[in-house]
């Protein structure tokens, strides 16, 4: 059960003219990082993706329709965002996990070293 989420870094309003209606006024650029989630741990990684949306003819833009000045304009803004650092965080069902491998493996030692005897 391995969920993959984004959450938003960073949203630019762009002034470049939209391929689809031609306005010079809604483009917006949105810069998104991934978050993996899953039953032991969710963590924060490197991987980010970016979207381009125009609120006035209320399209998605996808890079294929890019000319020349949105690719430059999305690659400066690309190098402004600053990721969140690759980060993890185990869950209270990883903890529980941990104890009883680390309780089983104490119990076999004690019994191979005759401490405790069956």
């Amino acid at each position: 059960m391995k969920t993959e989420n984004y959450f938003t870094l960073k949203e630019f309003q762009l002034n470049n003219n939209c391929p689809e209606c031609y306005s010079n006024y809604g483009l917006q650029l949105t810069f998104k990082q991934k978050i993996s989630d899953t039953i032991f741990l969710k963590a924060v990684t490197s991987k980010t993706i970016n979207k381009m949306h125009c609120n006035n003819c209320n399209t998605n833009i996808y890079p294929i329709c890019w000319d020349s000045d949105i690719e430059r304009v999305v690659a400066y803004h690309q190098r402004a965002v600053v990721t969140k650092r690759n980060l993890w965080k185990l869950k209270p069902l990883a903890y529980v996990f941990i104890a009883v491998d680390i309780l089983i493996i104490l119990a076999i030692v004690l019994i191979m070293t005759d401490a405790i005897r069956l």
